[in-house]
């Protein structure tokens, strides 16, 4: 796979996003795998491509990636990757997801760190909604999010995260080893053998909880005089600390082997963050031999057994942490419990989360669309069979179709006939200039492929805005015809009258131009919709239709629909039908009214809804969502057969 990496940082930035992300480019390139980083900074070695960027204000040491999307685009328009994996969250990320998005190339993203809970930190907790509503909005325009820990995949799912996937984290156990203690450098930092030291890790910056690790410092060492504390690291706030606390050692940032030299040479690691996503500090830490203490979260929950191979408290409560910074100090000569600590690192490598994000990588690249299946349970192809499936007002052509969403309906269903009543392709649109994007070139592919390989019978009724297949009707090409109504037959003897509808709209009907301008306004209304969406989303706010609400609230908009209804039956009676299937009005319907069964298959813009005949005659007003939802939740709790009495086969 050629896979291209968008970040904010990257090696030789000292972070666990930056070592995580340079373990994952090694082992990609190792299984390989031609890997491109796309990152800020200076330099840039050989694949890698250095992109703009400004320090963060009072925060130098990190810096925030400017949006490049031309650039983004004439570099994957020329070397097309087959997937985009985007690290993080900033301008530089936002819109790299939105050039491959627009380019059609399956992107996925990484939730590393919580920036929403760093608003606290930095006293504007009143931003926290806005922070996570854009963190949603931005990981929900990709195909999939990998998170670190089971914790943070269950907190991202319950805010609205489309698709979390778990990606944990590992730690290089050759090169952080307690065999490289080394005693010279304990006997700078004024530890004698005899004396233990407690070392901190990370960057000294309040979002790291450092003041309440160096209050716990103090009140340990009262205890016991002689303990030493290291601090390792650097940032915004390290002056502060080290005029608070001269009785410590601030060693700077470290890297490399001086990294693993410090690590081996304390005792006890103190992890007081409650920020962290992972926590990389806390594994490198066991790995050295060390008694660490940790709040019962992220990689600490997974991996620490308390009082076995490491100590915790609950998250948020200090006074329980102190206590297990008091029991560190009683068992900081324990070997075997340091051992303990080793062993359980020891079986944390890295080939085993690579392997897990190339299975990442290759779930986003084969669907390219909204998903609600696992890569495991996609290559088993479920589908849902019918006997007839009832498509309409899908509009190819225009912004709003939701053409991916239709093509993953699609491809997860298999029938004898498919029947598209009427505005699939939006000629109105076209003609005012809208642009024919490769996603609606896909939709025709995958009909065509239906016809091909399973066998469907195609029945493409003309709608209002396709209008200009009337002059061909009626026209047939083995098993696609194109008509202007249809009769369909069930299985139960019933017969439906299939019309598209626009014939029973006078406004269609009689008044062309008027409808037009209808459209045209339906078309700016979409718009606005969007706009007032995204503002709704950095709300944290759920999806609201403006045009769904005129409907059902404006009284002539009502009683439209209504004598629509009433009309479209009164004309199946008349053909001497049981039933009439119908689009063009966008409402999604399904009710009998009195011997006539009124069924309308909705939209593929905003209600992406179709309508479905089951094998023994049976029709069903089906929504996409939840249609995804209840074939990814079937699939997860049955083993697959050939054939289910549900339905459910496995594709050839």
């Amino acid at each position: 796979m050629r896979i291209d990496i968008v970040t904010d940082t990257f090696a030789p930035d000292v972070n666990g996003v930056a070592m995580t992300l340079g373990r994952l480019c090694d082992g990609l390139r190792r299984k390989g795998h031609l890997v491109h980083v796309i990152r800020t900074g200076e330099g840039g070695g050989r694949g890698e491509t250095i992109a703009a960027s400004l320090p963060l204000p009072g925060y130098k040491e990190v810096r925030v990636g400017l949006p490049g999307p031309f650039k983004l685009r004439k570099r994957w328009t020329k070397k097309r990757p087959d997937a985009i994996y985007v690290a993080t969250e900033s301008p530089l990320g936002s819109s790299a997801i939105k050039a491959a998005n627009a380019l059609e190339i399956p992107v996925a993203a990484g939730f590393h760190t919580n920036f929403h809970q760093y608003m606290e930190q930095y006293r504007l907790g009143g931003l926290q909604p806005a922070a996570m509503a854009y963190l949603k909005r931005v990981h929900n325009r990709a195909n999939l999010t990998m998170a670190p820990t089971t914790d943070v995949v269950d907190m991202l799912r319950r805010e609205g995260f489309n698709n979390v996937r778990l990606l944990g984290r590992g730690v290089d156990t050759v090169f952080f080893d307690p065999a490289k203690r080394d005693h010279s450098l304990r006997a700078e930092w004024g530890a004698r053998p005899e004396s233990p030291v407690v070392i901190i890790v990370g960057r000294v910056a309040a979002e790291k909880n450092l003041p309440f690790a160096m209050e716990c410092f103090r009140k340990m060492r009262e205890r016991m005089p002689d303990l030493r504390c290291v601090v390792v690291g650097d940032g915004p706030i390290r002056e502060k600390l080290q005029l608070e606390n001269p009785s410590a050692h601030f060693a700077g940032m470290q890297t490399g082997e001086d990294l693993a030299r410090h690590y081996a040479s304390a005792d006890i690691l103190l992890f007081p963050s409650e920020t962290e996503t992972f926590g990389n500090v806390l594994l490198e830490g066991m790995a050295s031999g060390l008694v660490t203490v940790s709040h019962d979260y992220a990689a600490s929950a997974r991996y620490i057994a308390q009082d076995d191979n490491g100590l915790k408290a609950p998250k948020g409560e200090r006074e329980a942490y102190l206590e297990q910074c008091f029991t560190a100090l009683q068992r900081w000569r324990d070997d075997t419990f340091r051992e303990r600590a080793r062993a359980t690192a020891e079986v944390l490598g890295w080939d085993q989360v690579v392997d897990a994000f190339e299975g990442h990588l290759l779930e986003a690249s084969e669907s390219r669309g909204p998903v609600t299946l696992t890569l495991k349970e996609r290559k088993k192809r479920p589908k849902r069979n019918f006997r007839t499936i009832f498509l309409s007002d899908i509009h190819l052509g225009t912004p709003d179709a939701k053409v991916l969403e239709v093509i993953d309906f699609l491809k997860h269903t298999r029938c004898d006939k498919l029947v598209l009543n009427g505005d699939i392709i939006d000629g109105w649109a076209l003609k005012r200039g809208a642009k024919w994007r490769k996603r609606h070139s896909r939709f025709i592919r995958t009909v065509l492929k239906k016809m091909e390989k399973d066998d469907t019978e195609i029945v493409y009724l003309r709608g209002n805005h396709d209008d200009i297949l009337e002059r061909f009707l009626p026209l047939g090409f083995g098993k696609l015809q194109f008509v202007k109504e249809h009769i369909h037959k069930g299985t139960d003897g019933k017969r439906y009258l299939v019309v598209h509808g626009d014939g029973f709209d006078s406004v269609s009907t009689n008044h062309k131009w008027v409808a037009v301008l209808g459209a045209i306004g339906y078309d700016a209304l979409l718009a606005a919709n969007r706009v007032y969406n995204r503002y709704r989303a950095w709300r944290g706010k759920e999806y609201y239709s403006v045009s769904k609400a005129i409907k059902a609230r404006v009284k002539s908009a009502v009683n439209f629909v209504g004598e629509y209804e009433i009309q479209l039956q009164e004309f199946a009676r008349k053909k001497g039908c049981d039933g009439i299937i119908c689009g063009h009005i966008h409402t999604p319907e399904d009710k009998q009214v009195g011997e006539i069964r009124y069924l309308n298959s909705g939209d593929w813009v905003e209600s992406l809804t179709a309508i479905v005949e089951h094998h023994d005659g049976r029709m069903e007003l089906v929504q996409y969502h939840d249609f995804m939802a209840a074939l990814a939740a079937e699939v997860r709790t049955e083993t697959l057969r050939p054939a289910t009495p549900t339905g459910m086969v496995l594709s050839a």
